[in-house]
């Protein structure tokens, strides 16, 4: 095998054992994005509201991906992707591409988005908000850096409002104290 084929392998394995890629887009920060792999891409699904962000990710553009191990964290593989909008069927974007399997390519990653979507807050419409409200797009691979770069590549996360840091509320430690006192 050449080592362009071992690259691509490498993207590939890594990319579908993964549950989260790390993309940098035009002007942004690293951002964790869920996506799916289907054939030789990933997708993924948001810029509508409740889903993820996908600032600085246009159609045409490209990105910088990071995976990385889902045990240890680090870096398995970084890639180059060229990204590109998948229209939905009945789309102004679809007639505008002249690509008659453009819906249909849509619908089938939909279909693997919507398996992986955690807690979708409308169910089995999820799809249909998707069409209406977000972008699906694809991260095809361009290039591979198989260059490990020195030193640390920690950052700031992104801002957001979302927060797990809240005071404890004042009866909480007399609650838990009277259950052990009911168990012993």
């Amino acid at each position: 095998m050449t080592p362009a084929l071992l690259d691509r392998a490498l993207v590939e394995e890594a990319t579908k054992k993964s549950g989260l890629i790390w993309v940098r887009g035009t002007g942004t920060a690293d951002r964790a994005l869920w996506h799916v792999w289907h054939d030789g891409a990933a997708y993924v699904v948001g810029g509508g509201p409740g889903e993820q962000p996908l600032e600085g990710l246009a159609d045409g553009g490209t990105a910088e991906v990071t995976v990385r191990s889902k045990d240890k964290g680090g870096r398995l593989v970084a890639w180059t992707a060229a990204v590109s909008e998948v229209a939905p069927p009945s789309s102004r974007l679809r007639s505008d591409r002249g690509d008659p399997h453009h819906g249909e390519l849509w619908e089938t990653v939909a279909a693997e988005l919507k398996a992986k979507r955690l807690n979708a807050p409308d169910g089995e419409a999820v799809t249909g908000r998707w069409a209406r409200e977000c972008r699906v797009l694809c991260l095809a691979p361009v290039e591979v850096h198989t260059e490990m770069p020195e030193g640390s590549l920690a950052a700031r996360p992104v801002e957001t409002p979302a927060t797990t840091r809240h005071p404890i509320p004042a009866a909480l430690p007399k609650l838990l104290l009277k259950r052990k006192r009911k168990r012993g």
